[in-house]
Parts: C-alpha cells; sequence; structure tokens
C-alpha cells in the first residue's frame, strides 16, 4: 500500500547512507548509466564540459550528512516541446539544465547541492504538472561562453500519476506554495511537507519503493 510521500522521501535518504553498497529503492540504472551523452536542455547539443560522475555510486544522502546538511527539493519548469520528461528520459536519464537567465532562477540553481531531489514540471498553456523527479548529480558550473551556467540532474522516475496544477491549488496542504506566487519562476524551491503531499498526490515516483511493483 501507498503511504505519505514524506515516509518514502525518508526511507529513500536512509537508504542511500548505505553506500557504497547502494541497497536503494531507486533503479542505480538511471542514476548511474555510464554511457549517457550529456545534452543541453535548453540547444540540445553536448555542452563544452562533460565532466560529470557517471562511473561510480553517488551517496546522495552521506554526502548531504558529512557537510551537515538536509536534503534540499525543488521543482524545474521547462516546455514538453522545448525538452520533455521523454526527452529526458530518451538520454539515459541525463541532462544539463542550462538557459536559465532569471536571477532569482538562476540563485536557486546555485543553491542545488549534489542528490538534491527536483520534480519535473512540464509548463506551457496545454499543460502544467508535474510529471517525474530528477536528482542534481553535479553543482552549479559554467562553460567558457555560457552566460547564465547550469546544474546537470537524472532521471530518478516518473510521477505514478501526473499532478496538475490545478488540482495543487486545490489542495490544502499545498497553501503558500512559492509556485502560485511566483507563477513564472523557472526554478520554485520546495519544503519537504509539500514534496511528501506532492508525491502523495501522484502516487509517488518510480523507484521509490511506494508502488505496487515494489510491495512483497
Amino acid at each position: 500500500m501507498w503511504r505519505a510521500g514524506v515516509m518514502h522521501t525518508q526511507n529513500f535518504a536512509a537508504q542511500m547512507t548505505q553506500c557504497p553498497m547502494l541497497h536503494s529503492t531507486i533503479s542505480l540504472g538511471k542514476l548511474l548509466a555510464p554511457k549517457a551523452t550529456l545534452l543541453s536542455r535548453h540547444n540540445r547539443t553536448p555542452p563544452k564540459s562533460t565532466t560529470i560522475a557517471t562511473t561510480k555510486p553517488i551517496c546522495f544522502s552521506l554526502q548531504h550528512q558529512k557537510m551537515g546538511r538536509e536534503k534540499q527539493y525543488w521543482l524545474l519548469k521547462t516546455e514538453p516541446g522545448e525538452w520533455s520528461w521523454e526527452d529526458q528520459s530518451a538520454n539515459g536519464g541525463l541532462s544539463k539544465w542550462d538557459g536559465v537567465r532569471n536571477k532569482q532562477a538562476q540563485k536557486n540553481l546555485k543553491t542545488m547541492r549534489v542528490g538534491d531531489l527536483c520534480f519535473f514540471y512540464h509548463s506551457g498553456h496545454k499543460l502544467r504538472c508535474v510529471v517525474g523527479v530528477v536528482s542534481v548529480v553535479r553543482e552549479w558550473y559554467s562553460d567558457d561562453g555560457d552566460e547564465g551556467g547550469a546544474v546537470d540532474v537524472r532521471a530518478v522516475g516518473e510521477m505514478r500519476r501526473a499532478v496538475d496544477l490545478k488540482e495543487m491549488k486545490g489542495d490544502e496542504g499545498l497553501k503558500g506554495f512559492v509556485l502560485f506566487r511566483q507563477p513564472r519562476l523557472s526554478v520554485v524551491p520546495v519544503g519537504e511537507g509539500l514534496w511528501g503531499r506532492i508525491c502523495e498526490l501522484g502516487g509517488g515516483f518510480g523507484g521509490d519503493g511506494g508502488g505496487e511493483e515494489e510491495e512483497g
């Protein structure tokens, strides 16, 4: 049975501290695939710098604990016609999240740390919903000639049910969400409680240990 999204988030964090064995509920194939080609989300081309730890375990929660940080949660907006969840998944789950020009959104990107989790949000006039979850695998950097800088993210799993904007706005547990107050902000901080509630509304996401296929 599906339990509250917060519980799964906590379980996820606890299990990831078992590195280097990484007996986690997340598909390591998606997180650590060494053959993925890093593509720019903004222009779909390989960036000049493609250095990323894709061939060794990434101890997300352990790194946060050692540095005295709690895991952070975010929401990343993207137009499906520019870079969709299907694009993200088809590229070995890996992408360079660039093309962000808004100063506040850039500040949020710079605040991200390896292991932070982000909702993948389809924006636009026809479709506005959370469709998946990605994890930060490389912190803020800037290539030569890259005006905005970027972080690298890798797909963790698709939401079991997309959570649209209208549903979120009507949920009492999501009152005060920055997404509602600053609708033009493309990189949005998400509190732990809000993260758990959205996960609950969407039935969790692939690899979180909460699906029927993972019961037993």
